[in-house]
């Protein structure tokens, strides 16, 4: 006998109270099932964003090609929250292997977050104009499969979902740029907590903006900032406070290929910079666990040696200027001393550093360590196409969504997970940095 998966049963058990629903929509046009593989370019952000942006009339069906919508909410019936789950909406999926909320779904659909339950998926790029384009042959592969299997909905817009029928969650996973507007719509749909991906938006004034929104609302807001719950980061600190005059080093690596082709797509997709994008999780170690603020920076020195800065083109052809790898180290006012290293073309492998009084290397710890390296290489396994670092940060993600999935639902406190506070403050030294890094590399 087989056993069905524990959202394969839930689905089940739902036909019923979605007969009528369904009965009504059985004309309307089922999702094809594409077995293609082909390779996906991820250079269409700034089309995708128009997509978030233009509103209802911009989207098309799942199942047509070229009309608009009269249905935009799938028609299998809906994973309604359990008791003690969260009702969670996944704004902003991306491709399948690439997009990061494509691999939050993939973890809360195999049940790894008890306490969140994947009812609502919104993806207007993919489901609208870039259906036809790049990675949309395997987006609607995977919609496809994930409707029949597990039941959840998948929706153009947020307007097309219905009222919350248990505590609602937004985890927002969208372009940076797109995150300000989407926060505001998921307030207006009931959201009783939002996740918000790093660096939360483009720029201080608008996640200040954003913040006072949410509060007026009576909404929280966290950070998806899954370092902060380390396992190599716990370790790190624990033995740095046992060491008297240790200095720690955050090292976090990508595994771009180190060509103008490549640093020149990454540069191009993540626009806002290095350091609001990559290394904004080590920022947001410094603010959260070394007092780092712009107020409090007593000085900054780049490891000149270590760090480059380069100009290069995107697939669009326009031109962006950023750094490959760098490494600086910050001194506070009140005494603190921290160093970060990030390299675009360093691995796969995040790790921190702890050095004695003398500079002599005492400690280290990798992410994933040896412990973790059996469970990567089975997600490697299981999804071969799909970025690497998912793998290495994968416990971390489901932690970071479990704790924020349970507070929403029962009020406890999420504990360790950065607030939208820390966040700003992040942001703020993101910010501060750069222009004296780029200064310092010329």
């Amino acid at each position: 006998r087989v056993e069905k998966h524990p959202r394969q049963q839930k689905s089940s058990n739902l036909q019923e109270r979605t007969r009528r629903s369904a009965a009504e929509t059985s004309n309307q046009p089922t999702t094809t099932m594409l077995l293609k593989q082909a390779a996906v370019v991820m250079f269409l952000s700034a089309a995708r964003s128009s997509a978030f942006s233009l509103g209802r009339s911009a989207f098309v069906s799942s199942g047509a090609k070229t009309a608009v919508a009269k249905r935009a909410v799938s028609t299998t019936p809906t994973m309604y929250a359990d008791p003690g789950q969260a009702e969670v909406i996944l704004v902003g999926c991306g491709a399948p292997n690439r997009g990061m909320g494509w691999y939050h779904a993939v973890q809360m659909l195999d049940d790894k977050c008890p306490s969140a339950s994947l009812d609502f998926i919104v993806e207007p790029w993919f489901m609208g104009p870039g259906g036809e384009g790049p990675g949309g042959p395997e987006f609607k592969e995977w919609q496809a499969e994930s409707e029949a299997k597990y039941g959840v909905k998948f929706a153009t817009s947020l307007d097309d979902l219905p009222p919350p029928a248990a505590p609602r969650l937004a985890l927002i996973s969208g372009r940076t740029a797109d995150n300000p507007h989407l926060l505001t719509e998921s307030i207006a749909h009931g959201c009783k907590c939002i996740y918000l991906e790093k660096p939360g938006a483009p720029t201080v004034t608008e996640l200040q903006q954003m913040a006072k929104e949410a509060e007026e609302a009576g909404v929280e807001v966290l950070m998806g900032y899954n370092k902060n719950v380390c396992k190599y980061v716990r370790k790190t600190r624990e033995f740095a406070e046992k060491t008297p005059g240790s200095h720690v080093t955050f090292v976090s690596n990508n595994a771009y290929e180190n060509t103008p082709e490549s640093l020149g797509e990454c540069f191009e997709r993540n626009a806002e910079g290095m350091l609001k994008n990559m290394a904004i999780h080590e920022l947001a170690l410094l603010v959260s666990f070394y007092d780092v603020t712009v107020d409090n920076i007593e000085s900054v020195t780049a490891d000149k040696k270590f760090s480059s800065m380069q100009t290069l083109p995107g697939p669009s052809g326009k031109e962006f200027t950023d750094f490959d790898k760098i490494k600086f180290t910050i001194k506070t006012k009140n005494g603190n001393e921290v160093s970060v290293a990030a390299d675009r073309c360093g691995g796969t492998d995040s790790y921190a550093t702890v050095t004695d009084k003398a500079g002599e290397e005492v400690f280290r710890y990798y992410m994933p360590d040896d412990e973790d390296k059996e469970m990567v290489k089975s997600l490697q396994a299981k999804y071969p196409t799909a970025m690497p670092y998912f793998f290495t940060q994968d416990p971390d993600y489901i932690t970071v969504k479990e704790r924020v999935a349970k507070h929403t639902v029962d009020g406890a406190p999420a504990e360790g997970i950065a607030t939208i506070g820390i966040a700003v403050e992040t942001l703020k030294v993101a910010e501060y940095l750069t222009p004296i890094l780029q200064e310092q590399l010329k």
